[in-house]
């Protein structure tokens, strides 16, 4: 399975090089070096190779310190960028002007020519990246969350986005002639007609996004994921982002219509609302109707799928083509390519082979998307953005965009039954902008809508509203009043059904087999937050969430739904019970016989070579004397500490190591002979001892609670005790004395031993 989903980022990857390599990256266009096309690829390999090290690199830094992986994804671009490091130049030859040209770019940009700052392969990578991305936020779209919640839902995500969109597009009118003289002919044009401008409408429509990942993270750790103001949230995050790509749609429309009507008036030409509305008409026809084409043909698209291909990732390859196509359609039609693929995926969200796809596109969006922020991070021009007047508008239209999500969404909310405080967490909870704001900025530029300075400023208030929302939300949560007016705004009371586990490895793994049990009965399972582990499951009119903090996994459901929560926690146990059971079995005596003494020539090799040295450094114990189990381990460690103090640095914590393991599964073997083992943090490589037993006044001289597999009293332990953490030669080492002790009865050769010595004599002549 690996190897296909290798296979799959490998082809994907290949496929988007060879496409786009040849692509001429549209207006403003990349500047022609002059380089040879061998020399242009290899530039591509080289800064491909750097820029997935540097986004893994940033999103790493960014989670561990709490915040989004886009952030850091975007910030190692910045820092990579031509207008960074990657403009810094090496040498003399080929990299004189640095990895991504900054020096050439910067001395076009002091004439005052435009240029895209990413190649045109790299910009068609980029692309592919955003279709993938936008893809599988189709597919985790919850359709049904989506109608259920769709008056509050609306309302709230309407609201959101229409304050957002004239705050961003007003700001952009009022304010831009003031700061930057080139867009100083705003100012004299009609309110009307100043709106619709390339930059006016772009920088409204990035101001609409929603991040719903962001807003669930926080709604999960302060368990309110079924609050009202989460339930709120999440289906007003759904309607924003749909909207918001609605918005795009009509914006493009309306940007098409202004260019075909001053092409056929000239520069006297005013606004011809008529070509606009048909054009806006037109884009909101295309999208709903293929929306409702591909929601109604879903089941039978999935059906062709599964009898045409049977293969997981066959599946998985033609729905991405599939969206590939839509993709390219809305394109032509003059739609946002993200938009068809969008909808491609809200149309697969509902059937089953939603996981399989999300599951088998898993490795190309991991190798892709980081590319994608990361490239985005590259195009912001960081002198530009350091300007005054950039940040100074950058700041207003910041704080703008914030208090229009707080109010769009705070005022809706209201009339829907929340209080005020209700209503700043929902406005708060849309504060957040991601992917689709980047997206969008990063359309914007490619086309030639915005210049540097104003793609810098979509950035800094992408990155500024990521930052802010989070805190701000937990404070609002940390009153512990209710955020309505009413006891049940819109949904039938909750409750928390919690399980209490051992670990939290065994949390997950039972996390894991609830949702694949859920799933097996045909309901709808959408993981929310890989890094929180929030599920949501969904089938008809029954909704619950599902999530795991450590060791404890909490289940949000109505009273209704608890007993079918609790009966299927009981399936998952006792499937786990029965598992254990067949794993705990003993092993067959003529199993042992047959395994232990078949001859090996690598392993007698190794014996004779490595690992039977490592008996040489055993503690030796002849006459050993213990009355239980647990003393004789006890024991043994005890003297393995004092003998070796550097290879143990904590007795006890070695001790509950081995009593642990010999609790899961004793370790007795046949004609007398018991191996106990256990590996710690606290042992340095491989420690061990060796007792014969000579308990004196006992049954048979030995220890009546140790069982064996052919119930022969215990005579001979062998106890091992090895670092948990590195490697180690544990398992042959283990092999080794098994063999040693039980071929040619060499048990009744160590039992002859009663000295150290003669011990050490006995591991060193097997052979």
């Amino acid at each position: 399975m690996k190897n296909k989903k290798l296979l799959l980022t490998c082809v994907v990857a290949l496929g988007a090089l060879g496409v786009f390599a040849a692509h001429d990256g549209g207006p403003p266009p990349y500047p022609n070096f002059g380089l040879p096309r061998v020399e242009e690829m290899m530039f591509l390999i080289l800064q491909l190779g750097l820029i997935i090290f540097a986004a893994r690199l940033g999103g790493a830094l960014a989670s561990f310190v709490r915040l989004p992986s886009i952030l850091g994804e975007l910030a190692a671009g910045i820092v990579i960028g031509p207008w960074a490091l990657g403009g810094i130049g090496i040498g003399d030859g080929l990299f004189a002007s640095g990895f991504f040209h900054g020096a050439e770019l910067r001395a076009l940009a002091a004439k005052g020519q435009m240029f895209d700052a990413t190649s045109p392969a790299l910009y068609g990578i980029a692309t592919l990246a955003s279709i993938i991305l936008l893809f599988l936020s189709g597919l985790e779209t919850n359709l049904k969350m989506f109608l259920r919640y769709s008056f509050v839902g609306t309302m709230v995500g309407l609201g959101g986005v229409v304050v957002s969109f004239l705050f961003g597009d007003l700001c952009a009118v009022y304010l831009l002639p003031q700061f930057f003289d080139h867009f100083a002919s705003l100012s004299q044009l009609p309110l009307a007609q100043a709106m619709t401008k390339e930059a006016p409408l772009y920088m409204g429509i990035m101001s609409t996004a929603t991040s719903v990942g962001i807003t669930a993270r926080i709604l999960s750790e302060k368990k309110k994921m079924d609050s009202e103001e989460g339930v709120t949230i999440m289906a007003g995050a759904v309607i924003d982002d749909v909207l918001g790509l609605i918005v795009l749609a009509i914006g493009n429309g309306i940007i098409m219509a202004n260019h075909a009507a001053a092409k056929a008036g000239g520069a006297a030409a005013g606004m011809d609302w008529d070509a606009i509305g048909l054009v806006a008409l037109r884009a909101f026809g295309v999208w709903l109707g293929a929306t409702l084409v591909g929601v109604l043909a879903a089941r039978w698209i999935a059906k062709f799928l599964k009898a045409a291909f049977k293969s997981p990732v066959m599946i998985a390859t033609m729905a991405f083509g599939l969206a590939l196509v839509l993709a390219g359609f809305f394109e032509f039609m003059g739609l946002a390519m993200i938009i068809g693929a969008y909808v491609m995926g809200l149309a697969l969200s509902r059937t089953d082979l939603k996981h399989p796809i999300q599951e088998m596109l898993s490795p190309v969006y991991t190798f892709l998307v980081p590319v994608f922020f990361c490239a985005m991070g590259m195009m912001v021009d960081v002198s530009a953005l350091c300007s005054k007047p950039v940040l100074i508008f950058g700041g207003v239209y910041t704080v703008l965009a914030v208090l229009a999500k707080v109010l769009g969404c705070m005022i809706p909310s209201m009339f829907c039954g929340f209080n005020a405080l209700g209503g700043l967490r929902v406005g708060a909870g849309m504060v957040p902008r991601g992917e689709v704001a980047l997206i969008i900025a990063g359309l914007g530029l490619s086309s030639g809508y915005l210049t540097q300075e104003i793609f810098g400023i979509g950035i800094m208030m992408t990155l500024v509203t990521t930052v802010v929302a989070p805190p701000a939300l937990v404070a609002l949560f940390k009153p512990k009043a209710r955020g309505v007016r009413h006891p049940k705004l819109s949904h039938d009371g909750s409750r928390s059904v919690v399980f209490e586990l051992n670990t939290s490895d065994v949390a997950e793994l039972m996390l894991a087999k609830l949702v694949a049990e859920f799933r097996e009965e045909g309901f709808f399972t959408s993981l929310l937050s890989k890094e929180d582990s929030i599920w949501e499951i969904a089938m008809d009119d029954m909704e619950l969430s599902i999530s795991r903090d450590g060791k404890t996994i909490r289940c949000e459901c109505t009273p209704a739904e608890e007993a079918m929560v609790m009966t299927a926690w009981m399936e998952v146990v006792s499937e786990m019970n029965d598992l254990g059971r067949q794993i705990s079995k003993p092993i067959r005596r003529d199993d042992v016989d047959r395994m232990l003494l078949k001859e090996d020539a690598v392993t007698t090799r190794v014996g004779r070579s490595g690992i039977g040295r490592y008996l040489q450094g055993f503690v030796m114990l002849p006459k050993f004397r213990a009355t239980s189990k647990k003393e004789a381990i006890e024991l043994m460690v005890d003297e393995i500490a004092k003998a070796c103090p550097h290879h143990v640095k904590n007795a006890d914590v070695a001790t509950a190591a081995v009593l642990k393991r010999e609790a899961s599964m004793p370790t007795g073997l046949d004609h007398g002979i018991a191996v106990p083992h256990g590996r710690s943090p606290e042992v340095n490589g491989i420690a061990g001892a060796v007792a014969i037993l000579d308990n004196e006044g006992t049954a048979n001289g030995c220890i009546p609670d140790y069982e064996t597999i052919d119930n022969s009293p215990v005579q001979i332990i062998v106890l091992t005790i090895a670092n948990s953490e590195k490697q180690t030669p544990y398992l042959q080492l283990m092999s080794f004395i098994s063999r040693a002790l039980r071929a040619d009865e060499g048990y009744k050769r160590l039992l002859a031993c009663t000295t150290a010595d003669e011990m050490r004599k006995f591991f060193r002549s097997v052979k």
